[in-house]
């Protein structure tokens, strides 16, 4: 699932390669994707994109006022193209969502893999008419999200734990299931510990490897071609998705968590004193 480092990066991109483009067509190429009627597609077209803007996963397109916004939720990607194909997509028979057409000939592809269809697309007059965005936290590489910020975010959470905080878009927005693992790892925090445990050095540990975690995610893939930015992530992640492999600070195989839909990865020596964490849901460190 591409998360706060891709979808900026993505942006990135897109305001290079689209601003300033005129939008010619759109093709809907899975109906489940697109989450409003109004304004309809065609609203679009004719419109130059006059800004990208990122909220969270989200990205908005914005053409003068109307804005496309898609989030590609855990299997989706943009695929840009110099030349667009001229056949048209046939709604349910591929992989392609939505076709976003320029006049010139470029444009993009949103496609996703798998058989979920979570992609989702709104085209709206305002980005917080979309309901996930309204109702996101605060975005951690913000400037307003100061220390003073992130301990009143802690101090709220009470006994909820660290790895479900850091991903709960309502809380903080844009940290997912892979750069949560290898922010509690940079933190040598137990995913599991509870918010209200945490002491005072180790909130400064937990606020710092977020924000420089995520800013060195970004910057590293900054610049490369859209196709590019996906793989970067996986490259780059030392943790999450590393199971039975060396940890890179002590070298003790890195465990991992399952769970019915996803799983966790974490060092049993930097994070949890030695001890593993049970592989279920509500797990607590086994005694």
């Amino acid at each position: 699932m591409p998360e706060l480092p891709q979808v900026e990066d993505l942006a990135d991109f897109l305001r290079t390669d689209l601003v300033g483009s005129v939008i010619e067509r759109l093709e809907v190429g899975a109906i489940s994707a697109l989450k409003t009627f109004d304004p309809p597609p065609d609203a679009l077209v004719g419109r130059t994109v006059t800004a990208i803007n990122r909220f969270g996963k989200h990205l908005d397109v914005d053409a003068g006022g109307l804005h496309l916004v898609f989030h590609l939720a855990r299997a989706g990607w943009l695929v840009w193209r110099e030349k667009v194909p001229s056949t048209v997509i046939k709604p349910g028979k591929s992989r392609i969502a939505l076709r976003v057409r320029l006049q010139g000939g470029a444009g993009f592809d949103l496609t996703e893999a798998g058989t979920q269809r979570k992609l989702a697309v709104w085209i709206v007059r305002d980005p917080q008419q979309v309901p996930s965005i309204a109702s996101l936290g605060p975005d951690p590489m913000a400037p307003g999200f100061t220390p003073a910020v992130f301990r009143q975010i802690l101090a709220g959470a009470g006994r909820a734990q660290l790895k479900g905080i850091l991903r709960d878009q309502h809380v903080i927005a844009g940290i997912g299931n892979a750069y949560s693992d290898e922010i509690l790892h940079d933190a040598k925090l137990s995913p599991f510990k509870p918010a209200a445990n945490l002491t005072d050095d180790e909130v400064e540990r937990l606020y710092a490897a977020i924000r420089d975690g995520l800013a060195a995610a970004t910057e590293r893939a900054r610049g490369l071609a859209a196709r590019d930015i996906k793989a970067d992530k996986r490259a780059q992640l030392r943790i999450h998705g590393h199971a039975g492999d060396p940890c890179p600070v002590c070298g003790t195989p890195i465990a991992s968590v399952n769970f019915a839909d996803s799983s966790l990865q974490y060092c049993p020596v930097c994070q949890t004193g030695g001890k593993k964490l049970a592989d279920r849901r509500m797990s607590k460190l086994l005694k």
